[in-house]
């Protein structure tokens, strides 16, 4: 892929800002950062369109708590055709970590990860979606 290069003129607040964000995402360089800032708006109007995305629903619990491993099963059979896999991730002796690679339409993954998250015994969660082609 070849790269175009242009010149951008920004107000000094606003450059001040994308330093910092250079350095605090220790990109090489400004370049890489507009870059990233640019498919990052890309992937959310994705979302907001309803387009085909990919992505990740993370969860943390307590496989202690009452039927979590079933019910977080449950829902991902119900939601079959998104779910590519899950892996099972044995933290320590109480916590397990999940993580299940989805794709499909954004709303429809946004439902099934909040069906999720929502379920009684999990802890944290968190989808993280990003564009197909």
């Amino acid at each position: 892929m070849s790269v175009i290069r242009f010149g951008v003129s920004l107000e000094e607040h606003l450059m001040n800002a994308l330093d910092k964000y250079v350095m605090e995402n220790k990109f090489p360089n400004r370049s890489r950062a507009i870059r990233n800032l640019i498919e990052k708006n890309i992937v959310e109007k994705k979302w907001k369109c309803n387009n085909e995305v990919a992505g990740a629903i993370v969860l943390l619990y307590d496989h202690h708590k009452r039927d979590i491993t079933t019910k977080t099963n449950s829902v991902q059979h119900e939601f079959h055709k998104y779910v590519l896999s899950a892996q099972h991730v044995h933290l320590d002796h109480d916590m397990c970590l999940e993580t299940i690679v989805v794709k499909g339409k954004a709303k429809q993954l946004t439902e099934l990860a909040d069906k999720l998250i929502a379920l009684k015994g999990v802890q944290h969660g968190k989808l993280v979606m990003t564009k197909t082609e």
